[in-house]
């Protein structure tokens, strides 16, 4: 086969991962619902899993502070092997449920969290030690799988099944089934962080500016926001302290750097509700 006949196969069954995905809508929901449950309440999202599932997981995590201006521990991953396994494979691992059980322990899991334990295609002993030991500290428990013959465990409030079907390399999980994964993590997250009122439309309004290039994100984001000129929303930025959510409510509002942080936080950050108040 040529290169050229190879890549259209592969992205014949890439699309399959995003059709998969989407006939687990219903349960995707469910799954968000439960997130923003354990949010509400102060508690936390933990994904477990090993190799290539494990790795998205920590990926998916670590991409929540920066974007929305979370913790670092309110979206954490865990996976078999620990760190080192995050950049060299640590095949061995996956096969320890003590190994699961004991992360858990570690993360003092209780019942305002949430644990979403990740395994492509069969039970993978980390993770089923991970979820048994969620379950008997009380938290809310989901396990998300490519696997098609796979039921929802007794341990498990929920399961989630984004059937991908075999590999065009046979047995290569992170092709299409990591996809899939990566397509479910990025739902899950970011639906929750919409329904927690860190977005305003389709903006990034919690965005830290912890670098030159979010720096310039923020401005961005307050000048598409409020209609302002380049140079205005720059001004109003700074003005904010660097908080878009807050200069725009400056303007929508008409008040203050400490007024509008008042009212955000009235409003648990939710932009509309805010300038809404200060509106009627």
């Amino acid at each position: 086969m040529s290169v050229r006949g190879i890549l259209r196969l592969m992205d014949a069954e890439d699309a399959k991962a995003v059709r998969a995905v989407a006939r687990e809508s219903a349960a995707v929901e469910r799954a968000i619902r439960a997130a923003v449950k354990a949010f509400q309440a102060g508690g936390r999202l933990i994904y477990a899993g090993a190799g290539t599932s494990g790795r998205l997981g920590v990926l998916d995590a670590s991409e929540c502070p920066p974007t929305f201006s979370v913790p670092h521990t309110m979206v954490q991953g865990i996976m078999a092997g620990g760190r080192a396994a995050l950049v060299r494979s640590k095949e061995g691992a996956e096969d320890r449920p003590e190994d699961g059980a004991r992360a858990i322990r570690a993360k003092r899991v209780g019942p305002k969290d949430m644990v979403l334990g990740i395994t492509a295609v069969g039970m993978t002993p980390f993770v089923v030690g991970a979820l048994k030991e969620a379950k008997r500290g009380g938290a809310a428990v989901w396990l998300l799988t490519c696997n098609r013959e796979a039921k929802r465990p007794p341990y498990a409030d929920g399961i989630i099944r984004s059937v991908t079907g075999p590999e065009v390399l046979t047995g290569s999980t992170r092709l299409k089934a990591g996809t899939a994964t990566k397509l479910v993590l990025n739902r899950i997250t970011t639906v929750s962080m919409v329904l927690l009122g860190k977005v305003y439309g389709n903006l990034m309004v919690d965005v830290a500016p912890n670098s030159r290039k979010l720096v310039a994100r923020g401005k961005r984001i307050v000048q598409e926001a409020t209609g302002l000129p380049p140079g205005e929303a720059a001004r109003l930025y700074a003005r904010s302290g660097g908080n878009p959510k807050a200069a725009i409510v400056m303007v929508g509002a008409g008040c203050s750097r400490v007024e509008a942080k008042r009212l955000l936080e009235r409003h648990e950050g939710r932009i509309r509700e805010a300038m809404k108040e200060r509106n009627r």
